[in-house]
């Protein structure tokens, strides 16, 4: 199926929300996805929602490419009497675009013209023309569930008597106390005539982002950080009262408009941000184009914590008052939080597997990055693990933890203080649901989690008050979460050091039977591909038992996690060619692999090329199955590994997710201390599917 047309018959109903759900879905399985609407604004500034599909999906086709025509040039051909000629333009447009893709997700029109009847009927021509099967987006909002079932049935009556192909139906924006009533009573009506999928109301989406108010208005940044951005506003505050009674009027996420000139409430409002008796402060909207005092500037430019977001407008403060009041909560390339909003109801209020086999994608033999992401999120999700964060006052840990609630990949613990963690989540206004937060120097399973270590290391000399004072330790602490079963798994190091992370798995939870070693290994995602590397970040100089071993562990972590292994055992030469010390280790470990996993794919001694290079490989090794093909890099110790998954990470721009542990009985992974937001969230969703097979793959 060439594409799919997603439409609704008004405006605000939520067709962003299912396209989003859509792409994703569609990412994570066809490797050539493109994005298409039949009609823009005229202008410099790019439509927004092709600019945040192309962005987030890194869309290979140029943004002329991907609509067309605008709604300009389409009102002077439908006022002239040429709707054919404007059908057969964005017909060309189409076809052009579909040539060069597996599919086209096509996005009607957002209603902005006068009659929504015409618009309706234009949406319906379009699809009609492009031969495209419909996705009917119905709202919601603020209706009842008698109502929509009317909304319903007349749009489903429309489509079907202009012959358009209805594919499924999404009900968006519905009341959440409405929302089990509004799907048992549209199944009633439409059952076995075509899916239907209810998606409930989230406040989160109604509500504007710092970041949203700065584009809308084309603000100048002055001061804060950018993590900030997102940070919902919640509440309007016009600073013109005296500092003192102004003070009494923030609430929680309020934006506070004020000239540049009143140093006093610019001061104040920071100061009252960084108190803890104060409520959090959005953002600071400065108005009148007025710049900041010198001695202020100075201010602001010294401190090491100001967070909160300080931008400035030309506009005086009542125009800027209503100009913000103005603009729309949209959803934008980079808010994180509305998107990871966004995907979660979607995944968790429609079939998007049913959704795709009935739109009837061949699966692409390619493996993206993307698909990769996705299908990690999707399997995660399918046995909902709990997995414990033990840096749970790290700010970036708490982004992550939040995406991670928001799409529901698995149960969250934080460890650290309460009170302090409480304040950081208040602070970066996110919102965590119910997150466990436990204390290790207070919590009432110490002394059991002490017991259990006393008796797993008396051996080595520890005593029971040793065994107490270490289980204060949050890498301790967490690991004797899961090491007794009150978590499946634990992610850790993006503040601690790899030995501090996994010392105590290596203490009491130990290797799996018949492995030797803890390894790791990175999925190197290139362009089209997603490859195992190991071991690039445990192990200095493995002797041959164990990069035998090695081999054997990254085999089963690709296998678990989608990808055929052929192993490559790297080294700086192929097949017999080559001698010394270095090659023969490699030699013998090969030889172990293939005596106790002869079901594995293996070749060794093999340098890169030939192990990659289907030409180099007829020359090298003309009859090797792994030969040109390999999936699975053994690299002969942490030298050559580390510097070439860093290399290739860098050069080929490829997204390395790891470094993965392998080889204990339970999931512990150990995060780079330079991780981001995303690389914590890969990590996680990578820890709770290893636990959902009980232990490392």
């Amino acid at each position: 199926m060439p594409g799919i047309y997603i439409m609704s018959s008004e405006p605000q109903s939520g067709k962003t929300i299912a396209a989003l759900g859509i792409m994703e879905a569609l990412a994570g399985h066809v490797h050539r996805v493109s994005v298409f609407r039949p009609l823009v604004r005229e202008g410099d500034e790019q439509d927004r929602l092709i600019s945040l599909v192309s962005s987030r999906y890194t869309l290979q086709s140029s943004y002329e490419d991907m609509y067309g025509t605008t709604y300009a040039h389409a009102r002077d051909l439908l006022t002239a009497g040429k709707q054919e000629d404007l059908y057969r333009e964005i017909l060309e447009r189409y076809r052009k675009l579909e040539s060069t893709s597996a599919i086209v997700v096509c996005i009607g029109t957002d209603y902005r013209s006068v009659s929504a009847a015409l618009e309706f009927d234009f949406n319906i021509e379009v699809a009609n023309n492009l031969g495209t099967p419909v996705i009917a987006v119905v709202n919601g909002y603020k209706r009842n569930s008698s109502l929509i079932v009317d909304m319903a049935k007349v749009l489903h009556n429309s489509l079907k008597n202009k012959g358009v192909e209805l594919l499924s139906l999404v009900v968006n924006r519905v009341q959440p106390d409405e929302n089990e009533k509004v799907s048992t009573e549209l199944t009633q009506v439409f059952s076995g005539v075509f899916p239907i999928h209810v998606i409930p109301e989230n406040l989160l989406l109604n509500t504007l982002s710092v970041r949203e108010i700065i584009d809308a208005l084309k603000a100048d940044m002055i001061s804060g950080d950018p993590a900030w951005l997102d940070g919902e506003v919640k509440h309007i505050k016009i600073a013109a009262m005296e500092l003192p009674h102004f003070l009494d009027h923030i609430e929680d996420g309020s934006l506070i408009i004020t000239p540049g000139d009143r140093s006093d409430i610019i001061l104040g409002s920071l100061t009252a941000d960084m108190s803890w008796s104060y409520p959090r402060i959005a953002g600071l909207l400065l108005t009148g184009g007025i710049p900041l005092a010198q001695q202020v500037r100075k201010l602001l430019d010294g401190l090491d914590v100001a967070p909160v977001p300080v931008f400035s407008v030309r506009t005086d403060t009542f125009t800027t008052a209503m100009n913000v009041n103005a603009i729309e909560p949209s959803i934008v390339h980079g808010n994180t939080r509305k998107i990871a909003a966004v995907l979660g109801m979607v995944e968790s209020s429609v079939d998007l597997p049913a959704l795709l086999e009935r739109i009837a994608i061949v699966r692409s033999k390619k493996h993206t990055p993307l698909m990769f992401q996705y299908e990690l999120i999707e399997r995660s999700r399918q046995q909902r693990r709990h997995i414990v964060l033990p840096e749970g006052e790290e700010e970036r840990i708490l982004r992550a933890a939040e995406i991670v609630v928001l799409r529901g990949i698995c149960d969250i613990t934080l460890l650290g203080n309460p009170d302090e963690i409480r304040r950081k989540i208040t602070a970066l206004g996110l919102s965590l649901g119910d997150a466990r937060i436990i204390d290790p120097v207070s919590s009432d399973l110490r002394k059991q989690f002490a017991d259990a270590y006393f008796e797993a290391r008396r051996h080595k000399g520890i005593s029971s008050d040793m065994a107490f004072d270490i289980m204060s330790d949050v890498s301790y602490f967490g690991t004797m979460l899961v090491q007794l079963g009150y978590a499946d798994g634990m992610v850790s190091g993006s503040v601690h050091t790899t030995a501090h992370t996994i010392r105590p798995a290596l203490e009491f939870v130990k290797t799996r039977p018949g492995i030797s070693i803890v390894s790791s290994v990175f999925f190197m995602c290139l362009a089209d591909q997603v490859l195992v590397y190991g071991d690039c970040a445990i192990n200095p100089e493995p002797s041959a038992e164990q990069l035998a071993d090695i081999a054997v562990s990254s085999a089963e972590t690709a296998l678990a996690f989608g990808i055929e292994p052929r192993i490559a055992m790297l080294s700086y030469s192929t097949g017999e060619s080559g001698k010394g010390p270095e090659v023969d280790k490699v030699r013998t470990a090969t030889a172990i692999v293939r005596e106790h996993r002869p079901d594995l794919k293996i070749e060794g001694p093999i340098q890169y090329d030939a192990a990659v290079d289907t030409d180099v490989a007829k020359v090298k090794l003309p009859k090797s199955e792994v030969a040109g093909h390999a999936t699975v890099f053994i690299f002969p110790d942490l030298n050559a590994g580390n510097n070439a998954y860093k290399a290739v990470q860098r050069s080929a721009n490829a997204l390395a997710i790891g470094p993965v542990l392998q080889g204990l009985n339970k999931p512990v992974n150990d995060l780079s201390r330079g991780a981001t937001v995303p690389d914590i969230v890969n990590t996680i969703a990578i820890t709770a599917i290893q636990a959902q097979s009980g232990g490392i793959s």
